[in-house]
């Protein structure tokens, strides 16, 4: 009788040359504002095996999140932070994640890589004060309708750059930076936020400044080098 030996498949196997398994083991990361593009940057995170995420928000689902940020009906009512977390375990419950039900704190213990996902000028300029001695690579994801723009300060003590796009909140455009949102404009901001992160952990520039609006094609970015 031939016995037959079934060979585990490498999960990881297609994104090594992409993304190095040893750096991200010994990385933690830190999502802020689990909302239309912070929801995809956590689900990507596990999806490319972020050992340990945190999660930040205060606010729950509803039923307009279903459409613009990829929640499930089953979701509306619940906590962003406990439903993502449950999608999360559910790619891997290996993942060790850690919910947050609150507003950003500056006493706050956060990751070595920090994504703010929120919505005002104002509470990207709190977070940043606070945390930028703190974390070694920052992300900012900010998207109105299909303009997408993506920011990445890393290392993050030594950008002073980042701090000249926090304009006072007068001068913001009135509204929430997702009034106005489409799910695939998310999943693209939340892309290139991945990305720049893998770029990091490879030892790569990042690029400081990525602008895309999706509907004219226009793509411009600025590099840390």
């Amino acid at each position: 009788m031939t016995s037959t030996t079934t060979i585990e498949p490498d999960r990881f196997g297609r994104q090594r040359e992409f993304v190095p398994a040893d750096r991200l083991a010994t990385t933690s990361a830190t999502v802020i504002g689990v909302g239309a593009i912070g929801r995809q940057v956590a689900l990507q995170l596990a999806a490319i095996g972020a050992p340990r995420i945190q999660l930040v928000d205060f606010d729950t689902v509803d039923m307009t999140n279903v459409t613009t940020q990829g929640y499930s009906t089953e979701d509306v009512g619940q906590p962003k932070v406990l439903a993502t977390a449950a999608a999360i375990r559910r790619l891997d419950n290996a993942i060790r994640v850690e919910t947050v039900e609150d507003r950003y704190r500056a006493k706050l213990p956060i990751g070595e890589a920090l994504y703010c996902c929120v919505d005002s000028i104002s509470a990207r300029a709190a977070i940043w004060r606070s945390a930028k001695t703190r974390c070694r690579f920052w992300a900012d994801g900010r998207m109105r309708g299909e303009v997408i723009r993506v920011l990445t300060a890393a290392p993050v003590e030594d950008d002073a750059r980042y701090g000249e796009t926090l304009f006072p909140q007068g001068q913001a455009q009135q509204g929430s930076c997702t009034s106005r949102s489409t799910i695939y404009s998310a999943n693209i901001a939340a892309g290139i936020m991945v990305h720049q992160f893998t770029r990091w952990l490879r030892g790569l520039p990042t690029d400081r400044d990525i602008i895309i609006n999706l509907l004219a094609s226009e793509w411009s970015a600025s590099s840390t080098q």
